[in-house]
């Protein structure tokens, strides 16, 4: 009889020892320290890597800036999930999500799945010739979260290194872990290691300053014991070129993620918000409570250009009609993709609010097709759409003369 599989909120109870082996030490699993602001050289062979700027001090690069997701694309990076230690007996179908989403990205825009070297051919069978297979060791397929981040500066592309760490020592990430750091190395892109620790679905951004993002999952003890929120606000502005910050408390402890923004708010556009609305029936969870405090802050927040911030409700589908869901299943259309002239959305099986969240996310990203994908198994993991995908902005060209 096949055993049931974890789920990424039982993950969190399971991984307590390494959470608590994290705190105690502020090692990865690996047991290599992790950084404390100083620059990591460069595998051999690969690209420089960037010392960050510290909040505290030491050496600054020129000032990046991460582009707004809806800006154009070099390509996508996803994965493909290796370990039945972590699926269980929905690995299949958990592939099976992936190939169909890596198929849908690639109607718009090149996509690299990163997959272990004996995995690869199994790859490429699910995915077709649409999807290039790079063979690179991972773990998981959240691409979102174990890759890197690209920032665009004066110097050109490159690539922040968030220092994953399974999300505060609560899933093995020995490959996960160092997914950014050779992945930049693969493409000769610049490294910058963070001074704090975190992941690429705690962050959103609207391309002109303006920054959200979850306490729960940054100011937190499992990721950056002892550092302050300023502190870690300081490091984004610097890192990304944020000017501006809003906060939302989020939940910690409830899911694997500690309440990701990915899940919770995105930006439409500038000025324009999409926001997570649970039902009204909902019993309190991490995300009816984490949706209430939000839409607080969203009320009288402003953004770095001065803006009053125009929110959008994205309702949740109905649980019931959902087959199979539990009750860490992500129903939250919130977590979809923006490529070069399409929108990636989540279908749950709610036809009126599968249709409704499409209809919305259309509206809000003119001139875009949206496809609609079936991503079941991956939602049943208590992740989504754009958890599994990371993009790589194009760098823009000289202007012509």
């Amino acid at each position: 009889m096949a055993q049931p599989r974890p789920s990424r909120r039982s993950l969190l109870r399971s991984g307590a020892a390494l959470a608590a082996l994290a705190l105690a030490g502020g090692c990865s699993s690996d047991g290599e320290e992790q950084p404390s602001g100083a620059g990591a050289t460069a595998p051999a062979g690969g690209p420089a890597t960037a010392p960050a700027a510290s909040p505290s001090g030491g050496p600054a690069v020129s000032r990046p800036t991460m582009p707004a997701e809806s800006a154009p694309h070099t390509r996508t990076f996803m994965a493909w999930p290796a370990l039945e230690e972590v699926w269980g007996d929905q690995l299949p179908g958990v592939r099976q999500d992936i190939a169909g989403l890596a198929r849908a990205v690639a109607g718009f825009e090149p996509v690299v799945l990163l997959a272990r070297p004996d995995q690869a051919d199994q790859a490429r069978r699910s995915c077709g010739s649409s999807v290039e297979v790079l063979d690179l060791m991972v773990d998981d397929l959240w691409a979102r979260d174990t890759g890197p981040t690209f920032v665009i500066g004066p110097q050109g592309l490159a690539g922040v290194d968030f220092n994953f760490n399974g999300w505060g020592g609560k899933q093995t990430h020995a490959n996960d872990g160092q997914v950014a750091r050779t992945l930049l190395a693969h493409y000769g892109i610049t490294r910058v290691q963070a001074p704090v620790t975190g992941e690429g679905g705690g962050i959103e951004v609207d391309g002109e300053g303006t920054l959200m993002a979850t306490e729960s999952s940054w100011v937190n003890e499992n990721r950056n014991p002892g550092v302050s929120r300023d502190r870690i606000e300081a490091a984004f502005k610097e890192l990304l070129g944020v000017e501006k910050v809003i906060w939302f408390q989020g939940v910690a402890g409830q899911d694997i993620t500690d309440c990701h923004v990915d899940a919770l708010a995105r930006f439409a556009e500038p000025g324009t918000v999409l926001l997570h609305r649970p039902a009204a029936d909902t019993p309190p969870d991490v995300w009816t409570t984490a949706s209430a405090q939000a839409r607080q802050v969203l009320e009288s927040a402003t953004d770095a250009r001065g803006r009053r911030l125009r929110v959008v409700d994205l309702p949740e589908p109905d649980f019931e009609l959902i087959q199979g869901a539990g009750k860490d299943f992500l129903a939250t259309y919130i977590n979809y993709y923006v490529c070069n002239g399409g929108v990636i959305v989540p279908r749950f099986g709610d036809p009126a609010a599968d249709d409704h969240a499409a209809a919305v996310i259309g509206d809000l990203h003119p001139g875009r097709t949206v496809t609609q994908v079936d991503i079941h198994h991956i939602a049943g993991g208590g992740g989504g759409i754009h958890c599994a995908t990371q993009q790589q902005p194009a760098v823009p060209g000289p202007t012509p003369s």
